[in-house]
C-alpha cells in the first residue's frame, strides 16, 4: 500500500515538474506581437497568491485578466516612450546600481569578515609603531631599501626600546614613530589593525605594509572594550601659555553646577565648543580610542554613574567638564550586524572582498591576454607621464587586442587612454615606468572583470532578473498612470463635477447623532456620570465633581458621530437622551444624544476626495477599453489549461 502510494506521489510530481519546465518557453498571450509565456504568468501568480484577499482574484481567470491589463499598460507606456525619458532612465539606473551591489559581494568573504571585526571590537589595544614612508608605486630599489630599513628600526626597538628610537629617528616626514594609545576595530587601516591583534603584548610585530609604507608595531597593553558613551561638555579654551582666566571661568561653571543650576543650560550659555554648545553640549556617541585627546576619553570613562559629572580638567583643547549622559556594553552580534557589514564595505577591508571577487572571476571566465601588450606599451610610454604631460604616439596601433574576456575585447586603444587618464595619480618620479605599465594593467583587468560580471548579471542570476524586470516595469506603470489617470483626475475639475452629477447619490452623510461620550474603568462612576447628565450638568460641571483629588476618572468625546465612530457600542440604537450604560472597549460609557441627524447629500466639496478617487477608478476602466481596442491581445487556450493544470497540481 506504502509503495502503491509513493509510485502515485513521484508520478504526480514529475508529471508538475514537466509541465512547469514545457512552460518557461510557451506562450500564454501575445500583445500584438509581443509573447507572454507561461512562466511569466504562473511566477507572478504564485507570488501574489497570498497577497490577494479578494478571492475572485484567486481564480485563473480572474487573475488573466488582471495580468493582461497589466501588460496593456505597460505596452501604452513602450507606445509613449516613457522608458525613454531621462528621469525614468536615471531612477531605473539608480536602483539597478544599488541592487548590484548585493548580488556582487563575496558574501562568505563578507561574513567572515563580520565575525572577526565583532571579535576584535571586544577589545581595545593599546599600541606604538615605527614608519617607513614609501609610495605604492616605488622602483623594487627603493621599495627593498625601505624593508631593509625597517628591519634594523624593529631591532633596534626589541635592543633599545620604543621611548629611544622614537627619540631619535622620527622627522614626521620619511620615518615616523608614534604612540597611538588605545583603539578598536575600524580605528587603523586593515592591514594595520590585522598585525597589532596579532602580535602579543610586549612584543613587537614583523614589518607588514600598508599604503602608507613598511611598519612594525608595538603591543603595550590589551584590554576589554569599555562599551560605548555618550557624554556632553562644557569648553573653555586656553588663549596662550600660563593662561589662569579660563582655569578660574571653568572653577566658576564647576561651582554653579555644584550648586544646582542645569548642565545643558550652562553649556549653552558659557561653553566654547561652538558644534555642541547649542546642543547643550552632547558629542556624538564614541568608543575607546576614537578621540583625539587620550585625556578626555579617560575622564569620560572614569564616570560610571548617568549624570554624574566630572571635575574640571584640561585637554590641548582647554578646560573641560565632562556629563555622562549613557553608557552601552558592545552590541549583540545579532544587532550589529547589519552596521557591520555596510561599514566593512566602505573599509579598507572591502579590499578583501574585492580581491576574492576578482579572484573567482578570474577562474570563472575565460581570459585570453596579449603577452607583448606590457613590452608593447612600456617602449612608448616616456618619462613625461611623470609630469602629466604624456601622450600615445602618432603611429599608435589602437585596434589591436589587449585582452579578452570571454567575448568582450579590451583593445590598445582602451588600455591607452586608461594609462593617459590615470597619468596625473603618478608625479613620483621615485617609480619607473615599467611598474606604472604593470600596475594600471593589472587595475584595468580588475576593472573590467567587474564590469563583465555586472554587465551579465542579469543572464547569470535569474533572482536578479526578475527584481530588476519587477522594478522597471513597476517604475514605467508608476509613470504611466501619473501621467495618464492621476494627474489628469485631480486636475480635470470639470471632468469631476460632471462625474459627481451623475452618481451623486452615492455620496452623503450616513445618519449620525449630535452626541457626547463618556468613558471610565469604573462602572460606579460611569452610573454616578449618568444621573448628573439625566440633571442637564454640562461636561466642566461633572469633571469638577467625578476627577477629583488630581485623579482622571473619566473622558469625553463630544462630536458628530455615526454607527462606526470607535466611541460608540455596535449594539447602540440612535435616541435623544441619556443612555443605558454599556461596557465597550474594555470600559464602560454612557451616551447623551443631543440631536439625531438624518442621512443627507454631500456637496461637491463635501465628497470631492471621495469623487477623485472613485473617478480614477472610472477612468481607468474606460481607458483599459480603449488599450483592447489598440493592442490586439489573444489567449493561447491550450496553453492556459495547461497553467490551470500545474496551479491545481
Amino acid at each position: 500500500m506504502k509503495i502503491k502510494y509513493l509510485l502515485s506521489f513521484f508520478a504526480l510530481v514529475f508529471t508538475t515538474l514537466s509541465l512547469v519546465q514545457a512552460q518557461d518557453k510557451e506562450v500564454l498571450f501575445t500583445i500584438d506581437t509581443e509573447p507572454v509565456y507561461a512562466s511569466e504568468f504562473l511566477r507572478v501568480y504564485n507570488k501574489n497568491l497570498d497577497l490577494v484577499k479578494d478571492e475572485s482574484q484567486k481564480d485563473v481567470d480572474g487573475y488573466l485578466k488582471l495580468f493582461i491589463n497589466y501588460k496593456l499598460k505597460l505596452q501604452e507606456a513602450k507606445r509613449l516612450k516613457l522608458d525613454e525619458k531621462p528621469k525614468y532612465i536615471r531612477e531605473f539606473e539608480n536602483y539597478k546600481r544599488q541592487l548590484t551591489k548585493n548580488y556582487l559581494s563575496d558574501n562568505e568573504v563578507t561574513d567572515a569578515l563580520v565575525v572577526e571585526t565583532y571579535n576584535r571590537l571586544q577589545t581595545e589595544i593599546n599600541a606604538s609603531h615605527v614608519l617607513v614612508r614609501i609610495d605604492e608605486s616605488a622602483s623594487p630599489k627603493d621599495t627593498l631599501a625601505a624593508y631593509n630599513e625597517i628591519i634594523k628600526l624593529r631591532d633596534r626597538v626589541i635592543a633599545e626600546g620604543y621611548k629611544k628610537v622614537q627619540s631619535d629617528v622620527h622627522n614626521g616626514k620619511t620615518i615616523f614613530a608614534e604612540d597611538l594609545g588605545y583603539f578598536s576595530a575600524f580605528g587603523m587601516v586593515y592591514p594595520f589593525e590585522t598585525a597589532a591583534y596579532n602580535t602579543k603584548v610586549g612584543e613587537v610585530s614583523q614589518p607588514f605594509r600598508t599604503r602608507f609604507g613598511y611598519h612594525v608595531v608595538t603591543v603595550f597593553n590589551k584590554r576589554k572594550s569599555r562599551g560605548e558613551l555618550i557624554v556632553a561638555h562644557i569648553l573653555v579654551k586656553t588663549k596662550k601659555v600660563g593662561d589662569t582666566v579660563s582655569e578660574t571661568k571653568i572653577n566658576e561653571i564647576y561651582k554653579r553646577l555644584q550648586q544646582g543650576e542645569a548642565f545643558e543650560a550652562l553649556a549653552k550659555q558659557l561653553s566654547e565648543d561652538q558644534g555642541t554648545a547649542s546642543k547643550g553640549g552632547k558629542l556624538k556617541p564614541f568608543k575607546g580610542g576614537e578621540l583625539s585627546s587620550t585625556e578626555f576619553e579617560e575622564e569620560a570613562y572614569k564616570l560610571k554613574n548617568t549624570k554624574e559629572i566630572s571635575k574640571p580638567f584640561k585637554t590641548q583643547f582647554g578646560w573641560h567638564i565632562i556629563k555622562l549622559l549613557d553608557s552601552k556594553a558592545i552590541a549583540s552580534f545579532e544587532e550589529m550586524k547589519p552596521k557591520l557589514e555596510s561599514r566593512i564595505k566602505r573599509d579598507s577591508r572591502s579590499k578583501v572582498i574585492n580581491d576574492s571577487r576578482v579572484k573567482a572571476l578570474k577562474e570563472k571566465y575565460i581570459i585570453e591576454e596579449n603577452k607583448e601588450v606590457l613590452s608593447y606599451f612600456k617602449t612608448i610610454v616616456t618619462e613625461d607621464y611623470f609630469n602629466n604631460r604624456c601622450t600615445l604616439p602618432a603611429n599608435f596601433d589602437g585596434d589591436k587586442t589587449a585582452f579578452k574576456i570571454q567575448d568582450k575585447i579590451i583593445s590598445y586603444n582602451d588600455f591607452g587612454q586608461f594609462l593617459i587618464k590615470n597619468q596625473r595619480n603618478y608625479n613620483n618620479k621615485a617609480s619607473t615606468i615599467s611598474i606604472i605599465v604593470d600596475i594600471n594593467y593589472n587595475n584595468l583587468l580588475e576593472k573590467e572583470l567587474l564590469a563583465y560580471q555586472e554587465n551579465n548579471l542579469i543572464n547569470a542570476n535569474s533572482d536578479y532578473a526578475q527584481i530588476v524586470e519587477e522594478y522597471r516595469d513597476g517604475l514605467l506603470l508608476f509613470d504611466l498612470m501619473e501621467s495618464e489617470i492621476w494627474n489628469v483626475a485631480k486636475s480635470d475639475s470639470v471632468a469631476l463635477e460632471k462625474y459627481f452629477n451623475a452618481y451623486q447619490n452615492k455620496y452623503y452623510f450616513p445618519e449620525r447623532v449630535d452626541a457626547i461620550v463618556a468613558s471610565s474603568a469604573n462602572k460606579n462612576i460611569v452610573k454616578k456620570i449618568r444621573k448628573l447628565l439625566d440633571k442637564g450638568l454640562d461636561v466642566e460641571a461633572i469633571k469638577n465633581l467625578v476627577n477629583t483629588n488630581g485623579q482622571v476618572n473619566v473622558s469625553f468625546t463630544a462630536n458628530q458621530m455615526d454607527k462606526t465612530h470607535q466611541a460608540l457600542p455596535s449594539n447602540f440604537k440612535f435616541k435623544k437622551g441619556v443612555s443605558k450604560v454599556f461596557n465597550h472597549n474594555d470600559a464602560y460609557v454612557v451616551i447623551q444624544v443631543k440631536e439625531i441627524l438624518p442621512q443627507t447629500q454631500k456637496t461637491f466639496l463635501e465628497a470631492k476626495g471621495n469623487v477623485t478617487s472613485d473617478y480614477q477608478v472610472f477612468k481607468e476602466e474606460n481607458w483599459l477599453k480603449e488599450l483592447s481596442t489598440i493592442f490586439a491581445v489573444k489567449v493561447n487556450q491550450d496553453v492556459l489549461a495547461k497553467v490551470k493544470k500545474t496551479i491545481q497540481n
